[in-house]
């Protein structure tokens, strides 16, 4: 390759990641105007979603030098934002947990960092901002040598409850004969959900590869308790199970939950749903209590499952 051409390569990749640093102002002392560098940031950003995690773990996740990490965390622990705790499996670890303040400054940076998003989002046509993420999405798939990404999951749009509600309905027909009540079930679920939409405190996620719909999950308030939120309508479909796709909805809620300022997640499910279970259970819910029931043309035993953040 000539030289001019090796030169010009290199100046449009500096020139790009000097536009972008600037468009989303990592440049500045305090990211998006807090009192965190943009380290600080992605460090507590890990700890945030993370249920334990190490200092070597950390420092191998963010490439950092150890002494540079330990210095940020000695300001976290002075600052009350991260908690120390002997791991009970290996006493010679030490794993790092965010304290009640600690989440409340991570929720604050993370949504001063969705607003910053949405912003620059809204100022494009759709197709545009289609372009955008996707091209996004390929300069990630390029630097971390991926031929392709096993999935993607974003929030909730126009036409995403209507898919929703079919593959609900349709899928549990296939797999445990349901009728058609269950799917009548989700419709009026999708339909509180958008009418009494709460941002702050409910969520919705789809799992998505190259457009196609593969999955979702919900989290909403529950009716009666303010301190607890209710895990609903978890959907992996067929030909995206062994992805670890499951999991990785079930802790997004978990990790949304905390963030939000819940103390008790709990969700409703079936005693035949057994791969669900093992989801749940790592995650760390347990099971409160069955009752039978006949419903969705079905004799059932209805499980209660909950967790506490």
């Amino acid at each position: 390759m000539i030289s001019a051409q090796i030169d010009e390569e290199i100046a449009t990749f500096r020139r790009f990641n000097r536009f972008y640093t600037r468009t989303i102002g990592t440049l500045s002392e305090g990211l998006l105007d807090s009192l965190y560098s943009l380290t600080e940031a992605r460090i507590l950003y890990e700890l945030a979603h993370h249920e334990q995690a190490t200092a070597k773990e950390i420092a191998g996740e963010l490439k950092l030098d150890a002494g540079y990490l330990s210095r940020i965390l000695r300001k976290f622990e002075d600052a009350e934002l991260i908690e120390k705790q002997t791991s009970t499996a290996d006493a010679r670890l030490t794993i790092l947990k965010l304290t009640q303040r600690g989440r409340a400054s991570f929720g604050e940076l993370n949504q001063l960092s969705n607003k910053q998003a949405r912003e620059l989002l809204d100022c494009l046509p759709p197709s545009k901002r289609d372009d955008l993420l996707r091209s996004m999405r390929a300069i990630e798939d390029v630097l971390t040598h991926k031929t392709s990404v096993p999935y993607i999951l974003r929030q909730h749009r126009p036409g995403d409850m209507g898919w929703v509600t079919s593959r609900h309905g349709a899928s549990y027909a296939q797999e445990y004969g349901w009728d058609e009540h269950f799917e009548a079930l989700v419709a009026r679920i999708v339909a509180d959900f958008i009418i009494d939409y709460d941002p702050k405190r409910e969520r919705c996620w789809i799992a998505e590869r190259n457009g196609d719909r593969l999955g979702c999950i919900f989290l909403v308030k529950h009716s009666e308790q303010s301190d607890t939120a209710r895990l609903r309508l978890l959907l992996v479909e067929p030909s995206a199970r062994g992805l670890g796709l499951g999991k990785a909805l079930v802790n997004e809620c978990v990790s949304f939950a905390r963030t939000a300022g819940y103390r008790k997640v709990t969700l409703w499910t079936q005693s035949i749903l057994t791969a669900a279970h093992h989801i749940y259970q790592k995650a760390g819910f347990k099971l409160i209590r069955e009752e039978p029931h006949h419903s969705f043309g079905a004799d059932l035993i209805g499980q209660t499952w909950e967790l506490t953040l």
